[in-house]
C-alpha cells in the first residue's frame, strides 16, 4: 500500500509546525489556556528569549490528575462537545492541539492542582509522558518548557536574534494585557522584570506602560452600541502616528486578531486626519454574539471571519469619525520635558517588533546545537534589557492616575438626535485667531489669548475647498457630458481584457469604452462630476481601481476627485495675503467639518502656548 496512517509522533510534529512557530507562539498558547482557566494572575518567565526555558504560572482552576493526562492527547478539549459548539466559541482555546503540539517539540513539565487535594506533576519528552508524581495543593497550573525544538533542530535555524525573539514574546504579553486588563500579568527575562500590570481593569494605565505616558495622554476613549456589536477602547489623536500597522490592536470577544479589513475600517474612520503612509495607535475591544464570528479559520487563531462584516466595519468607521468630531486636534509645538524623557525610553517597549523581525541574524546561530543556545547574542539581549529597565525605572516614580487625567468618554449612538447642532459646534472646535503677519508667504502667523499659532495657508484652503468640492460632487447626478472630441486611451493587454470583462459595471458609472482597434479605446462622453481638466486622469483611476479591487467604488472616486480639485485650486506657497484675506481664510477654516488637517493628512495649525513661549525665552525655568 502507498497510503498509510501517519504515526502520532510525526503528526504532532507537523501540527506543531502550524501552532508553534517560535517561542512567542508557545507563550501565546499557554497564556490563552491560563485565561480560559479563569486565572487572575499570570507570571511568565523566560530564559534566553524562551529558547532555553519558558515557565508560565497561573492561579486558575487547575486540573485533576485524569484531566492533566488527557490534556496532552491530540485534539483533547473541554470546550467542544459537538459541531454546534463550534458556532458558539466563547473561549480562547478550543481546538485541543496546543499542549500536544508544544509537548511534541520540547521537554515539558506540568504541575497542576484544583486546590482541594494534592496536585499532579507530569514530565514529558517529545510528547510522551516519562514521569508521574504528586505535587502540593496550590491551586493553579505551572508549565515549564525546556529545550524547545530539541528534536526538530531544523526549526532553530529559522529563529532570529534573542532581541527579536524576546520582542515577539513581549508583544504577545502586551496584547494579552490590553485584552484582559483585569488579569495581573508579569514578564521576566533571565530573572529581570520587564513588564507587569496591576490587574485592576485600567486599560489606559496599560497603554501608558506599553506606549509611554505622553502617548496615553493623547488617547481618546470611544464607545459604541448597536443590536449586534459593542465597541469600546481608545484611539490616538492624529498627531500620534507610526509607520507600522502593528500598533493597531483589535480584540474580538477577548481574542486579539489581525484583520486587514478592520485595519482599513479604522483608517477610513481617521479619513483625511492621517498623513499618507502613517498609521494610528488604536486599542479596540469588540463584543458580539459568537455566532457572528468564525474563529476556526487559522491554526494560531489570529484570523476570523465575520457574518455581518459590512455592518461591523461601518460601525468601527463611524465610531472613530464621531469621536474626533468632538475633539480639538491642534498639535502643540512642544511637550513637557518629563513626558519626552519617558517616551524616548519607551521606544524599545512598543509593538514594532514584527517590523524588526528581520535584523541581521547571528550567522553562527544556524549551525549550533540547541545546547549552545545559552551563549547566543548577549549584546542584543543586554541592550534590550537595559532599555526596558530604563523605561520601567523612568515610570517608577509616577502614579499613572495622577499623571493621566482620563478625558470624558465619548459615547456614540446611531440615533438622529446626536447629529443635531453639529453646524453650531463646528466653529467651537478651534478658537478665533487674529492674523498678525505671514512667514515666507507660506505660513499665516496668528494669535489669541491662548498663545501663538502658525497656519499653513495652502493646507488650510485645501481643506476648505475639499469639503466644498466633496459636497458639490456628491450632489451632481450621473448625467453625461458629451465631448466634441473623444478621449483616446491606449491600454495594456491586461487592462484591455479587464475593460471587456467589466463593460457593464463601467457603463453603470457612465463610462462607455468604444473599441478603436487593437488595445485602443475611445470615450465620447463622461459623467458631469468629473473635474474639468482632469477627465483622463479620473478615467485611468477607474481602470486601475477595477484592476486592483475588481469592482468600482464610485464614492471613493468622487472623494479622490474632490481632493484633486482642492489641491490644484488652492493658494500656493510664496503668495502674500493682506490681513483681511488671512482673517477670512481662518474664519472659513473654523467652519470646516475637520479643520485640523488637509485632505492628505498634513497638519494645518500648530499651537505655541504662552507657557511654551516663556519657557523658550527662559522667562520660566
Amino acid at each position: 500500500m502507498k497510503i498509510l496512517p501517519m504515526p502520532d509522533g510525526l503528526a504532532n510534529k507537523i501540527a506543531a509546525g502550524e501552532v508553534v512557530e517560535r517561542p512567542a507562539s508557545v507563550v501565546k498558547e499557554l497564556l490563552e489556556n491560563s485565561i480560559d482557566a479563569n486565572s487572575t494572575a499570570i507570571k511568565v518567565e523566560v530564559e534566553e528569549a524562551g529558547l532555553q526555558q519558558i515557565k508560565i504560572t497561573d492561579n486558575g482552576e487547575g486540573m485533576s490528575p485524569e484531566d492533566a493526562e488527557h490534556s496532552f492527547a491530540r485534539h483533547a478539549t473541554s470546550k467542544i462537545r459537538n459541531e454546534n459548539d463550534l458556532f458558539h466559541v466563547k473561549t480562547l482555546g478550543f481546538r485541543g492541539e496546543a499542549l500536544a503540539s508544544i509537548a511534541a517539540v520540547s521537554m515539558l513539565t506540568l504541575k497542576t492542582s484544583t486546590g482541594g487535594q494534592a496536585g499532579t506533576v507530569l514530565k514529558l519528552e517529545g510528547g510522551k509522558i516519562v514521569e508521574r508524581n504528586k505535587s502540593d495543593a496550590r491551586q493553579g497550573t505551572e508549565i515549564t518548557i525546556d529545550a524547545l525544538f530539541f528534536n526538530t533542530p531544523a526549526r532553530l535555524k529559522y529563529m532570529k536574534t534573542i532581541y527579536t525573539e524576546l520582542g515577539h514574546i513581549t508583544d504577545v504579553v502586551n496584547r494579552m494585557a490590553l485584552s484582559y486588563p483585569n488579569v495581573r500579568f508579569e514578564l521576566y527575562h533571565n530573572g529581570k522584570n520587564l513588564f507587569q500590570t496591576t490587574g485592576r481593569g485600567d486599560v489606559i494605565q496599560i497603554i501608558a506602560q506599553v506606549y509611554g505616558i505622553s502617548v496615553a495622554k493623547k488617547m481618546v476613549p470611544v464607545s459604541y452600541e448597536t443590536l449586534d456589536f459593542s465597541i469600546k477602547g481608545y484611539i490616538a489623536k492624529p498627531e500620534v502616528t507610526r509607520a507600522s500597522r502593528n500598533y493597531i490592536s483589535t480584540i474580538i470577544n477577548g481574542r486579539y486578531i489581525r484583520s486587514i479589513a478592520l485595519n482599513k475600517a479604522i483608517a477610513n474612520g481617521y479619513h483625511t486626519l492621517l498623513p499618507i503612509g502613517r498609521n494610528p495607535i488604536v486599542v479596540l475591544e469588540i463584543e458580539m454574539d459568537p455566532i457572528l464570528v468564525d474563529v476556526n479559520v487559522h491554526p494560531a487563531k489570529l484570523e476570523v471571519r465575520f457574518s455581518k462584516e459590512k455592518e461591523l466595519f461601518q460601525a468601527v468607521e463611524e465610531t472613530i469619525r464621531q469621536a474626533f468630531r468632538k475633539e480639538t486636534l491642534i498639535p502643540n509645538n512642544a511637550q513637557q520635558a518629563k513626558r519626552e524623557r519617558v517616551e524616548s525610553k519607551q521606544n524599545s517597549f512598543l509593538f514594532d517588533y514584527q517590523q524588526q523581525s528581520s535584523p541581521v541574524e547571528d550567522k553562527n546561530f544556524n549551525n549550533r546545537e540547541h545546547s549552545e543556545v545559552e551563549s547566543v547574542t548577549k549584546v542584543d539581549q543586554a541592550a534590550f534589557e537595559s532599555a526596558q529597565g530604563a523605561a520601567l525605572e523612568s515610570m517608577a516614580g509616577y502614579d499613572l492616575e495622577e499623571v493621566f487625567t482620563e478625558p470624558e468618554e465619548v459615547t456614540v449612538n446611531s440615533t438622529p438626535e446626536n447629529h443635531l447642532n453639529q453646524e453650531e459646534n463646528k466653529a467651537e472646535r478651534i478658537p478665533v485667531m487674529y492674523p498678525i503677519g505671514q512667514h515666507h508667504g507660506t505660513y499665516i502667523v496668528a494669535e489669541n489669548e491662548n498663545g501663538l499659532y502658525m497656519i499653513d495657508q495652502h493646507a488650510a484652503q485645501e481643506r476648505i475647498k475639499y469639503e466644498y468640492f466633496r459636497d458639490k460632487i456628491g450632489d451632481v447626478p450621473n448625467e453625461l457630458q458629451e465631448l466634441l472630441l473623444p478621449l483616446t486611451f491606449d491600454f495594456s493587454k491586461q487592462e484591455a481584457l479587464l475593460i471587456e470583462q467589466y463593460q457593464e459595471e463601467l457603463k453603470e458609472v457612465g463610462l462607455f469604452f468604444e473599441h478603436f482597434g487593437q488595445q485602443t479605446y475611445i470615450i465620447r462622453a463622461h459623467p458631469q462630476w468629473f473635474p474639468k481638466g482632469f477627465e483622463e486622469e479620473v478615467i485611468r483611476d477607474i481602470v486601475e481601481q477595477v484592476m486592483e479591487e475588481e469592482k468600482i467604488d464610485i464614492a471613493k472616486l468622487r472623494e479622490e476627485a474632490a481632493i484633486l480639485m482642492s489641491c490644484k485650486r488652492s493658494i500656493k506657497a510664496n503668495r502674500y495675503l493682506n490681513k483681511d484675506d488671512m482673517f477670512q481664510l481662518l474664519e472659513d477654516l473654523r467652519k470646516s467639518t475637520d479643520p485640523f488637517t488637509c485632505p492628505h493628512g498634513r497638519p494645518i495649525i500648530i499651537h505655541f502656548s504662552g507657557y511654551e513661549m516663556e519657557k523658550m525665552f527662559k522667562r520660566v525655568m
